[in-house]
C-alpha cells in the first residue's frame, strides 16, 4: 500500500481524500488543513463520515515529518516553497494546481527539490490538467496532418459551491473594469499556457508559434441570484478565456473556458447552445475528430452545490496517478513522461 497524505481539505482534497479510501493501492496516513478549527479533528469528522483513524493538522513541520509516499497538494493557491519543501522530505507530490508542463526554468528550483528527494512532482487535474492537453493529444493519435486542436469547457459557474473564489478571485459580481483588471487573466495563463505548449510540442509544431490570450465579460441585465449572492445589473455575470498558439495568421491551438452565472439576464447574451455544459475536444486532419463530453458537470445547479463531478474528477485524476508517479524516475514529471494512466475497478468488482 501506498501512503498518502493530503493537502487542503476544499472541495477537491475532500473528494481526493475519498478517493484515496476506495483506491485498492492507496492508504490515507495524514492530512493538513488551513485553518485551526480543523486541527486535530479525524479526516472522517471533516469529510462528514465515520472515523477514519486520522488526524488532520495544522503543522507543516507534522506534515514533513510524517513517513509517506506522496501528498495530493490541493490548496486554492500554490506556493512552490512549500512544494519543494514537501519534495526535499522524500514525499512525491501530485496536484491540480500548477507545474502541468513547465518550462526548465520555471521548473529549475522544483526540479532539484525532486532529485534531493529522490521524488516525483506531476501536474494534472481536468482543466487543465486533462481536457486541455492530455484529451486533444490522445485524440489526435487518430488523425496525421494535424492542422489544428481545442479543448474547450462550457459551464455553469453557480454550480462551484466557493463563493469566496467566485468572488474575489474570479471576480463575478465585479464591474466590468475591475473584472479586466483583476490577475485572473494570469494566474489562469500559468496553467493554460503550459497546456498550449504541450499540444505544440508533441504534435510537433513550429518553433515560430506565438501564444497569445484573450479576455471577456458578460454583464447582468437583471438580478441573477447566485451563491455569491444577488448579482445586479451592470456586474459581471459571464467570463470567457482564451489562449490560441498562432503560426502566422493561422491558429493551430485553441483552448478556452466560458464560465456564466445560467443563460438568463446576460448581455451580451452568451448561453451554452443547444448541448448545454459540457467540455469539448476537436482535432483537425486526416480524418477530423469532435468529442463532446458530459458527466462532468452537474445535472441542476442544487445538485452542483452538494457534489460537484467536475471537482471530483479533478481531485481523481490526481489520486489515480499516484501509483504512477511513485514508479516513476525523480524529476518534474509531465503526461509525456507517464504511461497510461487508469482508475481501478469498484471494490465490489474487483479481484
Amino acid at each position: 500500500m501506498l501512503r498518502v497524505i493530503q493537502w487542503a481539505t476544499g472541495g477537491v482534497g475532500k473528494a481526493a481524500i475519498e478517493g484515496v479510501l476506495n483506491h485498492p493501492e492507496l492508504e490515507l496516513v495524514g492530512c493538513w488543513v488551513h485553518s485551526a478549527e480543523k486541527h486535530g479533528k479525524d479526516v472522517g469528522e471533516i469529510l462528514g463520515r465515520e472515523a477514519l483513524g486520522v488526524r488532520a493538522t495544522a503543522r507543516v513541520d507534522d506534515i514533513l515529518a510524517l513517513p509517506a509516499d506522496a501528498i495530493v497538494y490541493a490548496p486554492i493557491i500554490p506556493n512552490p516553497d512549500e512544494v519543494g519543501a514537501l519534495l526535499r522530505s522524500g514525499k512525491n507530490v501530485v496536484t491540480p494546481v500548477g507545474w502541468f508542463y513547465p518550462t526548465s526554468s520555471d521548473g529549475a528550483a522544483l526540479e532539484a527539490a525532486c532529485q534531493e528527494g529522490g521524488v516525483s512532482l506531476h501536474g494534472t487535474g481536468i482543466n487543465p490538467g486533462g481536457i486541455t492537453e492530455l484529451h486533444p493529444l490522445i485524440f489526435s493519435a487518430l488523425s496525421s496532418a494535424v492542422t489544428f486542436v481545442r479543448g474547450e469547457e462550457f459551464s455553469d459557474i453557480r454550480t462551484y459551491n466557493a463563493p469566496d473564489v467566485v468572488r474575489w478571485i474570479m471576480c463575478f459580481g465585479a464591474t466590468p473594469d475591475e473584472a479586466m483588471k483583476s490577475p485572473m487573466l494570469k494566474v489562469l495563463s500559468g496553467g493554460f499556457i503550459q497546456s498550449v505548449r504541450m499540444c505544440l510540442d508533441v504534435l510537433g509544431f513550429s518553433t515560430d508559434a506565438q501564444i497569445r490570450t484573450k479576455q471577456e465579460v458578460a454583464v447582468a441585465t437583471a438580478p441573477i441570484a447566485s451563491p455569491i449572492g444577488e448579482i445586479a445589473p451592470g456586474l459581471v455575470a459571464g467570463q470567457r478565456f482564451q489562449w490560441e498558439a498562432v503560426i502566422g495568421e493561422r491558429v493551430v491551438v485553441r483552448i478556452a473556458v466560458n464560465w456564466l452565472m445560467g443563460e438568463e439576464h446576460l448581455e451580451p447574451a452568451w448561453t451554452f447552445g443547444e448541448q448545454g455544459e459540457r467540455f469539448e475536444v476537436e482535432v483537425q486532419g486526416d480524418p477530423d475528430c469532435f468529442v463532446t463530453i458530459k458527466g462532468w458537470q452537474p445535472a441542476t445547479v442544487e445538485a452542483g452545490l452538494v457534489r460537484n463531478p467536475g471537482i471530483v474528477a479533478t481531485a481523481l485524476h490526481c489520486v489515480n496517478s499516484i501509483p504512477y508517479v511513485v514508479a516513476a524516475p525523480p524529476g518534474i514529471r509531465t503526461y509525456v513522461d507517464l504511461p497510461l494512466i487508469a482508475g481501478r475497478a469498484h471494490p465490489d468488482l474487483s479481484r
